[in-house]
């Protein structure tokens, strides 16, 4: 039976070197036998030890075995993953694992690293993005590649489904790990996992099909938005001039806020805090009407003529 993760890697143009995110399970093993296999002595694994269980140890020492039989390097990054309060664990857990798997590769000559999520991790991100009420980017699921830390993470295997890979695991015997959390319902992805996606695929077989064209063009749609919210900052420039926001139509003028805030400060406005700010930039026909609302982790302050985003606390 051939690795449903080789016909992925054929028809993708690799850069070469490249790094693999190893986790042990059996998604990114399919994605390391298959690599290995594809460009021997053109990859390096890259293993994250989250220090959330007590197997981590155990799932690094099985790694470096898989690695060492590959004829593979390996490299181990350490990070406490710990969510502070109030904060998702999910949320936190991923963002440590990219920051940790941007340095190893960094640290060891690497510009890019393989990702082995797959079809159903792209349907259930796109089913989160609903429960948050998000808009088009969240709806275009994930991207085939994205930049994090100064490092590119490709995803190669988006049109592979789990079961495919699963499939392929248990009938070469090929060891793996098989991660207890993986099966705990606290977590949102793990409920959509085990409890929504089974239900989808008796009621929709086809899901993971019409899902992923979904996503396609809500990227496509995303990404006019995008061109257009460029444009508008571009003449009101940054900081952008409450003159030129104020002639811009509602709905575009909360398109150019987006990507203004997303692009330049990396803040993501919530619903609420978007709608305060349109509401003050319509109002703000007068030198003395001042605006200062908290807007993601920072404030939006009127500065003169222009609009400003700070970072912590405004200024008095």
């Amino acid at each position: 039976m051939e690795n449903p993760a080789a016909p992925a890697l054929a028809s993708w143009v690799a850069p070469l070197p490249l790094g693999i995110a190893y986790s042990g399970g059996a998604d990114s093993t399919a994605l390391l036998h298959a690599a290995a296999q594809r460009w021997p002595g053109q990859i390096q694994a890259l293993h994250v030890h989250h220090g959330l269980q007590q197997a981590a140890d155990d799932f690094e020492d099985h790694c470096a075995a898989t690695c060492s039989a590959l004829g593979v390097p390996l490299h181990v990054g350490r990070v406490d993953a710990r969510h502070a309060p109030g904060e998702s664990p999910e949320d936190a857990a991923r963002r440590a694992r990219y920051a940790t798997l941007a340095a190893l590769a960094q640290a060891h000559g690497l510009r890019h690293v393989a990702l082995a999520q797959h079809a159903d991790d792209q349907v259930e991100t796109m089913l989160i993005a609903l429960s948050r009420g998000a808009g088009l980017d969240g709806l275009a699921g994930m991207p085939r590649q994205i930049e994090r830390h100064g490092v590119d993470f490709h995803r190669p295997l988006l049109d592979v489904h789990a079961s495919a890979l699963r499939e392929w695991i248990a009938a070469s015997g090929v060891a793996h790990i098989d991660d207890p959390s993986n099966a705990d319902l606290r977590y949102t992805r793990n409920r959509i996992r085990l409890q929504v996606l089974p239900a989808l695929a008796a009621a929709l077989p086809q899901f993971h099909e019409t899902f992923a064209r979904s996503a396609r063009n809500a990227a496509k749609a995303s990404g006019l938005l995008t061109e257009v919210a460029a444009g508008d900052i571009a003449v009101a420039g940054s900081p952008p001039a409450l003159a030129a926001l104020r002639a811009l139509p509602r709905e575009r003028l909360a398109n150019a806020l987006r990507h203004w805030l997303k692009r330049d400060h990396g803040a993501v406005p919530s619903e609420a805090q978007l709608e305060q700010l349109l509401d003050q930039i319509e109002a703000c026909s007068t030198r003395g009407h001042r605006i200062r609302l908290k807007v993601a982790d920072g404030y939006v302050l009127r500065e003169g003529e222009s609009l400003r985003w700070y970072n912590a606390r405004p200024l008095p």
